[in-house]
């Protein structure tokens, strides 16, 4: 049966239409606004934990922070591992990879270029256990391996060479040969960001920083995801047995934390994006206030020839409600558009924007819309049908 209630509706938003899609206009801001933010959060989630995940088998070992003195002047520093805490880290690792390793952060020079990033010493044998080298082969002696990042900015290939160092002019700084160009690996959760950084031998490394026999962090590649907590519990009996010598970590715990921490920025951003629709629904109040105004008197028609007071507030509701359909839809429309293109500037790839959990804030987003649209107008709603027939007929 056809509602005329409606059609009243219907009749007065298209009298109205400047006005009504003026108001509309805030509905389609505040979707775009929460589906968009919402979207780029949930794209962000996505890619860190993929980027994660993949570490997910390894446990990180660095040195506790040791006291070296009591007191009001008490002090801390940062030790290394050394070797005889890595004999230990070996013994209770049963057959899981260990791998030792040495970091700094340095300058280096190419042509009359200059950069600075995070040079890593491994014993070449053990990069192939956690990094690919995308082009050129392994290192030995005086070679490194170059992260992409860097091979992108500075043109790197293999046979170009590098020199390590702060660039001064009294100072013969080391030249190394590119071996090979390592493949992205993002942010890495076993702490080898190697992107902006690269990778020579340990021997090599050690000639020219120092530190023989001692170690920045020591990473055991677990074969088996299941036994991870085993042994970590091993590492921890047998190594921090008297004192707490090492930390122990793992990719999970930092996933999860890291996850988290982006979830509440998402939460967070959506918020602001949703003051927007604060704002529209104040000028959706408006609207509503003022066609319950312009209509007085056929409100009092209305109320006078026995229409019942939900009928009355059945029709506002309608109007707030095609208000709130109308922003929903083309704030819909456009927040899959703007979305797609702030997710691909931001993070830099769309692989994860079709992923359900990413699509699900544009429903949700025109959902809020049209709830707060409605919430607009129910108070307009309320006091149209509590209007006195009598008084809303003198009316003019």
């Amino acid at each position: 049966m056809k509602d005329i209630f409606f059609d009243l509706s219907v009749r007065s938003v298209r009298l109205n239409f400047l006005r009504s899609l003026l108001a509309s206009i805030g509905i389609v801001i505040g979707v775009v606004a929460i589906s968009s933010m919402g979207m780029l959060g949930t794209n962000m989630q996505l890619s860190v934990k993929d980027q994660l995940s993949a570490n997910v088998t390894t446990v990180m070992l660095t040195s506790d922070v040791v006291k070296i003195s009591t007191g009001l002047g008490a002090a801390t520093q940062s030790s290394t591992i050394d070797s005889s805490t890595l004999n230990d880290i070996k013994g209770s690792a049963g057959q899981n990879d260990v791998v030792p390793i040495h970091h700094t952060s340095t300058q280096f020079s190419v042509g009359d270029q200059n950069g600075r990033g995070t040079i890593y010493g491994l014993d070449p044998a053990d990069v192939p256990k956690f990094l690919t080298i995308a082009q050129g082969s392994n290192i030995r002696g005086s070679d490194v391996l170059v992260g992409a990042t860097i091979a992108s900015n500075f043109n790197l290939v293999p046979g170009s060479t590098i020199k390590i160092g702060q660039n001064c002019a009294t100072v013969t700084r080391p030249v190394v040969r590119v071996a090979g160009i390592l493949a992205a690996r993002g942010i890495a959760a076993d702490g080898v960001n190697v992107d902006n950084g690269m990778v020579v031998d340990d021997t090599w490394y050690t000639d020219h920083f120092g530190g023989l026999d001692q170690y920045d962090q020591v990473n055991v590649i677990v074969q088996d995801v299941d036994t991870i907590n085993q042994t970590e519990a091993a590492i921890n009996a047998k190594v921090n047995r008297n004192s707490d010598v090492v930390r122990i970590s793992d990719a999970s715990s930092r996933l999860s934390t890291i996850t988290a921490t982006l979830g509440t920025i998402t939460t967070f951003i959506m918020a602001i994006g949703g003051i927007s629709l604060v704002v529209a629904a104040v000028s959706i109040f408006n609207v509503m206030m003022m066609s319950v105004k312009e209509r007085v008197q056929e409100i009092g028609i209305l109320l006078s020839i026995g229409t019942e007071k939900g009928e009355v507030r059945r029709m506002f509701l309608y109007e707030a409600l095609i208000l709130g359909i109308i922003g929903a839809v083309v704030g819909g429309i456009m927040s899959f558009v703007i979305g797609y293109s702030v997710v691909n500037a931001m993070i830099g790839t769309t692989q994860y924007f079709f992923q359900p959990a990413s699509l699900i804030y544009i429903p949700y987003g025109m959902v809020i819309g049209v709830v707060v649209c409605v919430a607009s107008g129910m108070y307009p709603a309320w006091a149209a049908s509590n209007m006195d027939p009598i008084d809303a007929l003198r009316s003019e």
